[in-house]
């Protein structure tokens, strides 16, 4: 199923949709804005189906020709913009599917619908071909531009689009959702919930990785015992990390979560608001033993080991400058 009730959490765009459905004032293009994995295609996705819908409401009816067309992937009047080049959309992508094509009339729906995602990696010169075709649409051409970077989309685009940015989701109704709709355990759900950040597909993939539950286990082990290890136990722990296909600054956030716990705990010595919660007898021992300045430092500490990683730094050096902060101050 695909509904605008589906939506989590954007109830601004949602909003806006519906009414351009209901009133029937649709634009000729929309630039959809956010994080990566936040829900841009199931937004656009709803948003396409409603559109050719043939009972033409508010909703996606999931029942007609055209709608069972569209959640199948093969509705011929929704259009997917693909580019050879992964990384980015050159301007023979543009001409080639865009421009060449909205001049032909939808072969069964009101509307021809194109949507362009990762649009921030549009060249320059895609973008000025764009433009053309955005200042003069047909009727019934519609544009989806999905992008996590609109900073990188020319003004001349941005000032013909209605352009919608995504919020991030609040926490509660990121918990509720994964526990509610894909029954996943309280404990687990918060986790999630901790590094999604507001972003609800960021917070289902982790949810669903294997991996991630892996790489949050060994850190945690990492944590609890690191007062104990010897710096050579401590580099090959970390050594580990980059065997597997997971972002380093995902595994960062697991330590920066960990020591916000302790420092909650310092503060406020109660276990209810903690993320990791099931390890309070580490959390208590820490912040015990720990100043507010020390967890501050390691806090700091990893700030700065993501600043430099991103910055090209040397993984093995930020990594051992890191885990000797966190050893001084655990």
């Amino acid at each position: 199923m695909a509904k605008f009730q589906d939506i989590i959490g954007q109830e601004q765009i949602r909003g806006h949709l519906q009414t351009a459905l209901k009133t029937r004032r649709i634009s000729h293009a929309y630039i959809i804005n956010g994080d990566r994995n936040a829900g841009k295609e199931f937004i656009a996705k709803i948003f396409s189906m409603a559109l050719q819908c043939e009972k033409g409401g508010e909703e996606p009816c999931q029942e007609c020709h055209s709608c069972k067309q569209a959640l199948s992937g093969n509705h011929p009047d929704i259009i997917r913009l693909v580019h050879e080049k992964p990384n980015t959309i050159g301007v023979e992508d543009i001409r080639t599917q865009i421009n060449q094509d909205i001049g032909i009339k939808p072969y069964q729906g009101p509307y021809k619908v194109y949507l362009i995602n990762e649009g921030e990696k549009m060249t320059v010169q895609a973008q000025n071909a764009l433009l053309k075709t955005l200042e003069e649409p047909p009727e019934y051409g519609v544009i989806l531009i999905l992008t996590s970077s609109v900073e990188t989309l020319l003004p001349t685009i941005l000032s013909r689009c209605v352009v919608l940015n995504m919020r991030p989701v609040l926490d509660q109704q990121v918990k509720k959702y994964l526990m509610e709709t894909l029954q996943i355990p309280d404990y687990k759900a918060e986790v999630c919930t901790a590094f999604a950040r507001g972003n609800i597909g960021r917070a289902k993939l982790l949810a669903s990785s294997e991996e991630f539950e892996n790489v949050r286990e060994e850190a945690v082990t990492l944590l609890k015992y690191i007062n104990e290890m010897e710096i050579s136990e401590i580099v090959t722990a970390i050594k580990k990390i980059t065997e597997y296909q997971f972002d380093v600054t995902d595994y960062l956030d697991i330590l920066s979560i960990w020591y916000r716990d302790i420092l909650m705990f310092k503060a406020m010595n109660d276990a209810n608001h903690l993320i990791f919660k099931q390890e309070i007898q580490y959390i208590k021992k820490v912040a015990d033993r720990s100043s507010y300045e020390g967890i501050e430092q390691v806090l700091n500490a990893l700030e700065k080991a993501k600043s430099r990683l991103a910055a090209n730094v040397s993984f093995d050096l930020t990594m051992e400058l890191l885990l000797l902060t966190i050893k001084e101050n655990s």
